[in-house]
């Protein structure tokens, strides 16, 4: 039986070798070479400017931000989905995701006829005689397009742990006196972690990465870090460097993942409750 599963194991390995593996490697070889293939440091040392500091920063927060946006409005989402009768919730489950089964770009592009100057929301104030708003190519069209996104991968995560939740142990807080504030704060919320952990980790990995969204949202008005890596391959063609900002973002992640981890696993070690 083993043997088998090895036989069975060896065409994924392959398959992480070859497509994640082998690019990994090359990725790092770019970030360490000089276009003429010498070995060298001076890409990092090149990202540490300040010009590029203000990118990373600017990303990084615009990230977060979107990350507690979605966080705050797919939490209650997720519990609504959670508390439905099953047939009502799987309904509910698919009418969530059925955006997502839409191309990202278009998705992205309908928001550019909804906020821009002559789109649908400013033609309807123009309707009632109200002045029209600057809704398009700022750090606001950014982080809602980022929110409406990415929220599914927050709402999901946390729906699934939610949904799986032992409901008797919030009968059993309620039978002792616990009100709703109590029973969530105490019971709900401490037992939700795993899943808001996960939320926050793959909404804030394409968030702090994306470069679609500034683009078409931010008009190209400011740089987030993944338009400086797409500028890198696709416009100056410095794949060198431009693959030192993606070894340093791939750093970044990490080190995110790794500190989201380090809070999960006591929760898990003890059960769920603080």
């Amino acid at each position: 039986m083993r043997t088998n599963q090895k036989i069975l194991a060896y065409p994924y390995i392959v398959w992480l070798i070859i497509f994640i593996v082998v690019p990994l490697i090359l990725v790092l070889y770019f970030s360490l070479s000089f276009r003429d293939g010498g070995i060298t440091l001076e890409n990092y040392r090149r990202f540490i400017s300040p010009v590029y500091g203000k990118v990373l920063y600017r990303s990084l927060k615009l990230a977060f931000i979107s990350t507690v946006f979605c966080l705050v409005l797919g939490y209650p989402m997720a519990m609504i989905i959670a508390g439905a009768d099953i047939t009502k919730r799987n309904l509910m489950v698919l009418l969530f995701v059925l955006p997502m089964w839409m191309n990202f770009l278009l998705r992205t592009y309908a928001w550019m006829t909804l906020l821009g100057k002559n789109g649908v929301i400013n033609n309807i104030l123009g309707y009632f005689n109200l002045p029209a708003l600057n809704l398009l190519y700022n750090n606001g069209a950014v982080i809602l397009g980022m929110v409406y996104n990415f929220i599914p991968f927050m709402v999901l995560p946390i729906y699934s742990v939610l949904a799986k939740m032992d409901k008797t142990l919030i009968e059993a807080a309620k039978d002792l006196g616990a009100n709703e504030i109590t029973v969530f704060r105490k019971i709900i919320f401490p037992l939700s972690l795993p899943g808001v952990i996960t939320g926050i980790t793959m909404v804030f990995m394409p968030a702090v990465s994306t470069f679609v969204i500034p683009k078409l949202l931010g008009g190209g008005q400011f740089m987030l870090i993944g338009n400086l890596v797409e500028q890198q391959f696709t416009y100056v063609y410095d794949w060198n460097f431009g693959s030192a900002i993606s070894i340093i973002m791939m750093v970044f992640i990490l080190i995110a993942m790794a500190i989201m981890a380090k809070y999960e696993d006591p929760m898990e070690e003890s059960g769920g409750l603080w």
